[in-house]
């Protein structure tokens, strides 16, 4: 990956999900971020949800290690799959949080010049226009925030 210790340089901020839409994202932040010469910030939000066996009792549906490395694994399988490398040529920050994707993109882009996002995740309403996340995000964020409609492909 290239250093993203550039002070003072643009910071565009995309989510990532693994989903097709998320990889349109991807795409078009990356070149959007060649274009303005700026660092390209991926963040990556997944959640520890426990299974309740029963009333007062939970268990670990996966252990807790495992998905902090799938999340990982997410990150990099998407950057591969969009370029076809592991190195876009544009500096990366990448950033796996615990927590909701959300909030989690809103936290990450406290100095970023631009958002960007799918219009639609991995949840599970696939007849929905925009995803929870992309209206949360598009309400919420102090910068611009480009959503990438279905059917664009970056």
């Amino acid at each position: 990956m290239v250093d993203a210790n550039n002070s003072g340089a643009q910071v565009i901020v995309v989510g990532v999900d693994g989903s097709g839409h998320a990889d349109a994202a991807l795409a078009w932040a990356i070149e959007e971020a060649r274009l303005r010469q700026a660092t390209l910030r991926v963040v990556h939000a997944w959640q520890y949800l426990p299974m309740v066996a029963e009333p007062m009792a939970a268990l670990p549906s996966t252990p807790y290690q495992e998905l902090a490395d799938s999340a990982k694994l997410v990150v990099s399988e998407a950057i591969e799959r969009v370029t076809g490398s592991a190195e876009p040529g544009v500096p990366l920050d990448v950033r796996i949080v615990e927590g909701a994707a959300g909030a989690a993109l809103l936290d990450n882009a406290a100095d970023a010049t631009l958002i960007v996002v799918g219009s639609r995740g991995r949840g599970g309403f696939t007849g929905l226009l925009l995803g929870s996340v992309g209206q949360q995000v598009t309400h919420h964020a102090h910068c611009p925030v480009v959503v990438l409609p279905k059917g664009v492909d970056g």
